[in-house]
C-alpha cells in the first residue's frame, strides 16, 4: 500500500465521485479507478458501492477512511519535520478557519507572514468551527482559527481576537421604525435568516438567548445559509433579520444596504486551536509569532 494509493481513496470519498476527484488529484479518471480497484483486490475488501454512475462509501470503507486519513497526516508531520531542520527555508502551513475571520481577520497576518517567510506554502481552508476543530484534531490543520466554543480535549485553545455580534435588517423593515424592545420581541415578531447550526455566530447568538431564558427553538427561522455573504444578500429584501459579525456586515451597513437595530448583543471570541500532543511546525510557531 502506497501513500498516493490512500491520498487517491481519501479524494474518492469525500468526493465520492470519480472523475471530480481525477480532476482534484490532476490524474486521469482511469488511473484513479485502477489506484481503487488494486486496493480492493489486494486487500479483498469492498471500498465502494457502484450504484449507477454514482459511488459511495461502504462501511468497511468508512472505517477505513479514518485510518487512512491519520496515517496521510503523520506521514505528512514526520516530512515536515524533516524539512523544517534547516530552518523556515521550505515547508508548508496548513490553516482552517471559520468564515469571519478567514475571510475579514485573517488575510491581513496572512500577508505579513508571506512576506516575511515566502518560501512556505500557506494554504487556507475555510469551515464552521466544527469543522475546524475536527480538523485539527485529526492533524489535517496545524492551525485552526473558530468564533465558536469547542469543547474537545485534544486541543489548547487560546484567545488572539475578538469580534461584536450585530442585529441588521433590511432598509424597509419594520423594526427600523418600531425596534425590537428586547430578547422577547426578537422570538415573538422576528422571521429570522441565519448561519447553519455549527457555525460560531450562530452558537453565540444561541447562548445569548438561553441567557436570557429562550430556547433557540423559538426562533422563526426561514432560512440558514452557509456563509455571511449569502445571509447578508437574503436580509436585504427587507422581511427578515439576522444577528451576524460586526466585521461581515460592514460594507453592507455603509452602503445602507442593510439597517443596524441596537440591541446589546454579546461580544465573541476569535479562539486559536491547536493541537496539545502533535509537533508544532516552525512554520506554525512563526505565524502564532506574528499573532497581535
Amino acid at each position: 500500500m502506497t501513500l498516493e494509493q490512500l491520498r487517491i481513496f481519501i479524494a474518492v470519498a469525500e468526493k465520492e465521485h470519480l472523475t471530480q476527484a481525477a480532476g482534484e488529484l490532476h490524474l486521469t479518471p482511469s488511473a484513479v479507478s485502477s489506484a481503487i480497484r488494486t486496493l480492493e483486490d489486494r486487500y479483498s475488501a469492498t471500498l465502494f458501492n457502484r450504484i449507477g454512475r454514482r459511488i459511495e462509501l461502504t462501511d468497511d470503507g468508512r472505517i477505513f477512511l479514518d485510518e487512512a486519513r491519520a496515517t496521510l497526516a503523520r506521514a505528512r508531520a514526520a516530512e515536515l519535520t524533516l524539512s523544517e531542520l534547516g530552518g523556515l527555508k521550505r515547508g508548508s502551513l496548513s490553516i482552517f478557519a471559520s468564515q469571519t475571520i478567514a475571510s475579514y481577520w485573517m488575510p491581513p497576518l496572512l500577508a505579513r507572514f508571506k512576506a516575511a517567510f515566502p518560501a512556505i506554502n500557506v494554504a487556507l481552508h475555510i469551515g464552521n468551527t466544527h469543522s475546524v476543530a475536527e480538523a485539527t484534531r485529526e492533524g489535517i490543520a496545524d492551525l485552526g482559527f473558530v468564533e465558536g466554543t469547542i469543547h474537545e480535549p485534544s486541543l489548547n485553545i487560546k484567545r488572539v481576537g475578538e469580534d461584536q455580534l450585530v442585529l441588521v435588517v433590511g432598509k424597509d423593515h419594520p423594526w427600523i421604525t418600531h425596534p425590537p424592545a428586547g430578547f422577547a420581541d426578537l422570538v415573538q415578531d422576528g422571521q429570522w435568516i441565519l448561519r447553519e447550526e455549527g457555525s460560531g455566530t450562530r452558537a453565540v447568538y444561541e447562548d445569548a438567548l438561553r441567557a436570557q431564558g429562550f430556547a433557540p427553538e423559538q426562533l422563526k427561522i426561514a432560512l440558514e445559509l452557509p456563509s455571511n455573504e449569502a445571509v447578508c444578500s437574503a436580509v436585504q429584501s427587507g422581511v427578515y433579520a439576522t444577528v451576524i459579525s460586526e466585521l461581515a456586515a460592514a460594507p453592507h451597513l455603509l452602503s445602507g444596504r442593510l439597517i443596524r437595530i441596537a440591541i446589546a448583543l454579546p461580544q465573541r471570541q476569535f479562539l486559536l486551536v491547536s493541537h496539545k500532543e502533535r509537533y508544532r511546525t516552525k512554520a506554525a510557531q512563526a505565524l502564532i509569532d506574528l499573532l497581535p
